[in-house]
């Protein structure tokens, strides 16, 4: 902490550039007599790195603010803070321990590096005497960590589910709306820039999987391995799978799916499309809003919408953690210590514990007796039939097949559809998503 004109100082480093760290030298900047005024010292970013110093940026800052050497700005005893937004995990890691080295408090939005590391970072940072925050790493501008860190602290948490990528559910929204293609509408995602780099991220289900397992241990206090959770993603919904589920009274949201059972302290944890109904709150949350849905034991269920992604939304998180950061040097308040469990406590539930209903859509010969074929073999692995409806594929000799289920349970369905997929009059991979019921709990 800094002296400047008799005023106490903060000074900001901000590690990585780009729309993100943009919007919080913005908004730090734009904003400093407010900070002044709410927290009794100047909050300032003085220094910024980027890949680049030549790229033109929307945000103007002086050229000596920025430098391509991120580790000089973490070493620069001037710095008070550093934000690291630059992504990716090695580098940011490296950075993140030295800056708790140096007594330095860190303020992150990297889902991904907490996801790999956060029990060494979260243990360091207490080690080092220093704040780690990382409320921008999930839904954007919903306060969720804060949610589940403090405001609903005195709750166990049976249920946790919801949004967590603006990206996806923009698309999944202008397909149903609209009657245009996956295709399409990924084109003018990627124009608006709304699709990451690596574009696995947002359409294979990883980066809500990496959000899902942050929740999953701020509210359950265990970390759930991302190798052994169901992820899956968007790509294979089409026009058809949307216009069906309107039918059954839901609309389809690729979410993320928490659930505990107290009685036997197991956790399922899962990224994946699903039918929602209609009725809840998550269903009707589109374009590239977030939404999430915690059930309290005390509180009951609690729902917070809001944009999960860009500037503004993600840069109001990164500095309200700075706040919080500033507040703690203060001795006004600090972060809630991070809740842990042991191994024997929480277990990850296994797949035949985790029941629920699914919709199958199958693209077979059209023949008397296929069906009966498809009930006979879905039969044998325990899984019933609630609807089907059957349609030609144009003028071909197939037929597009639209199956839901009663409950099952995920390993009997994961059997039922290998079996599927080898029956004779199958001609491509089934298509598979759950049935969301806000009113079932798995039995884990």
């Amino acid at each position: 902490m800094n002296a400047e004109n008799n005023i106490q100082t903060i000074n900001i480093g901000i590690l990585g550039f780009g729309t993100v760290g943009q919007g919080t030298w913005k908004h730090l900047e734009e904003n400093g007599q407010f900070w002044q005024k709410i927290l009794g010292v100047q909050v300032i970013p003085r220094r910024a790195s980027v890949r680049s110093l030549d790229k033109q940026r929307k945000v103007k800052i002086p050229a000596s603010a920025l430098t391509t050497d991120s580790q000089s700005i973490v070493d620069d005893p001037e710095i008070d803070l550093i934000c690291e937004l630059i992504g990716g995990i090695e580098e940011a890691k490296s950075l993140t321990l030295r800056a708790f080295e140096k007594g330095k408090s860190v303020v992150t939005a990297n889902k991904a590096l907490i996801c790999e590391h956060g029990d060494e970072l979260f243990e360091a940072a207490e080690k080092a005497g220093v704040q780690y925050g990382f409320e921008a790493s999930v839904a954007g501008g919903i306060p969720i960590i804060k949610v589940l860190r403090e405001s609903m602290v005195a709750n166990e948490f049976p249920l946790i589910y919801g949004i967590l990528n603006g990206t996806s559910n923009y698309i999944l929204t202008r397909m149903e709306k609209e009657g245009v293609s996956f295709e399409e509408v990924l084109t003018d995602a990627r124009e608006l820039g709304y699709v990451e780099a690596d574009e696995a991220l947002d359409l294979d289900g990883v980066d809500a999987a990496h959000k899902a397992v942050i929740l999953a241990y701020l509210a359950h206090g265990i970390w759930v391995d991302l190798e052994d959770i169901t992820v899956e993603g968007i790509r294979r919904i089409s026009i058809e799978d949307l216009q069906a589920a309107r039918k059954l009274g839901c609309k389809i949201k690729l979410i993320g799916m928490i659930r505990r059972n107290f009685d036997n302290n197991h956790i399922s944890v899962g990224v994946y499309p699903a039918l929602v109904p209609m009725d809840e709150i998550i269903a009707r949350t589109d374009g590239v809003y977030n939404g999430i849905s915690l059930t309290g034991s005390v509180v009951g269920t609690v729902v917070l919408t809001g944009r999960g992604a860009g500037q503004d939304p993600t840069a109001g998180s990164v500095i309200s953690d700075i706040v919080d950061v500033v507040k703690a040097k203060k001795g006004i308040s600090g972060f809630c210590k991070l809740r842990h469990v042991s191994p024997e406590e929480c277990k990850p539930a296994k797949a035949v514990e985790i029941e629920g209903s699914f919709y199958i859509r199958l693209t077979v010969e059209d023949r008397p007796g296929q069906l009966a074929k498809v009930a006979d073999c879905l039969a044998e692995h325990d899984v019933s039939l609630a609807t089907v409806s059957q349609s030609p594929k144009n003028e071909s000799a197939t037929a597009s097949v639209i199956l839901t289920t009663h409950d099952t349970n995920e390993h009997s369905m994961s059997m039922a559809i290998q079996s599927l997929e080898k029956l004779e009059g199958v001609n491509e991979k089934p298509v598979l998503f759950r049935v969301f019921d806000p009113n079932s709990f798995s039995k884990e």
